[in-house]
Parts: C-alpha cells; sequence; structure tokens
C-alpha cells in the first residue's frame, strides 16, 4: 500500500509542471470551446482526490487531534480561501499561462506571504502530521516546494496564445 499511497501523493506534480512549461499543449488539447483553466480545474481536482484518498489509506485517526492542529489547519485554509477570493479560478489555475488577463493583487496574503496558495497547503498539511505519517506529508510538501520553484522562473514567451 505504501507505493500506492506514494504515487497518489506525488500525481499532481509532473501534471502541474508540464502546464506549467508547456501551456500551448494544453490549449490545444482543450480546445477552443473549452477554458483551460476550468479543464484544469477539473483535472487538478480528481488528482487532489487522488492524493487524499492515498493519504487516508496510511492515516491512523483518533480524536483530539494536538492543540497545533487547529491554528496551522486554520490558518492554511484560510490562506487556500483568500487566494482563490481574489484571483479567482482562472488565477489560482494558471490562467496567466493560459493567455488570459489576471489583474494585480496587492491585498493580504499577496505582498506579506510569497506563493500564499502553497504557504497555505504545506500549513494545512502540517496539521495532519498527528495522523500522517511523516514520509508522506514530506513528500507532498517537497512537491509544494517543487511548484514553487518551477513558478519562479516564468518566460513570458512560453505563455499560450488563445485559440481564435
Amino acid at each position: 500500500m505504501g507505493i500506492v499511497a506514494v504515487l497518489g501523493v506525488i500525481s499532481p506534480f509532473p501534471f502541474y509542471y508540464w502546464l506549467w512549461n508547456w501551456p500551448q499543449s494544453w490549449v490545444h488539447l482543450c480546445g477552443k470551446e473549452r477554458d483551460p483553466s476550468k479543464v484544469m480545474a477539473h483535472v487538478a481536482h480528481f488528482l487532489k482526490l487522488l492524493q487524499f484518498f492515498s493519504l487516508f489509506s496510511v492515516s491512523h485517526f483518533y480524536w483530539p487531534p494536538p492543540f497545533y492542529f487547529w491554528p496551522f489547519f486554520a490558518f492554511g485554509q484560510f490562506l487556500n480561501f483568500r487566494v482563490y477570493q481574489l484571483l479567482g479560478e482562472a488565477g489560482t489555475y494558471y490562467g496567466v499561462r493560459f493567455g488570459k488577463t489576471i489583474p494585480w493583487v496587492t491585498e493580504f496574503p499577496f505582498g506579506v506571504i510569497q506563493d500564499p496558495q502553497y504557504v497555505g497547503s504545506i500549513l494545512s498539511l502540517l496539521a495532519c502530521l498527528c495522523w500522517v505519517p511523516f514520509q508522506y506529508i514530506l513528500l507532498w510538501v517537497l512537491g509544494y516546494l517543487f511548484m514553487i520553484h518551477v513558478e519562479s522562473k516564468e518566460d513570458q514567451s512560453t505563455r499560450a496564445k488563445p485559440l481564435r
């Protein structure tokens, strides 16, 4: 079960890497009639479910969780919801890489926390250390750190052109 759980935990990261580096191929795959950010969101949600099922398969739950769970999980989810609230679906799901114009946002947490969506997700994962073996949380966090690194370098010439 461990190898299956590992594969489930890392499953989204090659997809995100491909989309970030070759967005035009995704736009062509989606075609003219479908919004590439919306389709990416659907695929990302499916991959997130695989990640969650993978973690659940190796978890041992008990109640109540330790005290640190609540602030880590609450602040992590706050950051994730705030990023989505400010950027919307297109901003959260690589809209700028697919040729969309995303407004520049300077409201909290932007300008205060670099990559707040990943920081929020990492905090939420760390909150679950009481239930999930460390190596699976570490692997998922390393995936987020990898994506922070990948997304820190954008070649604007590789942005996708919308299909007409």
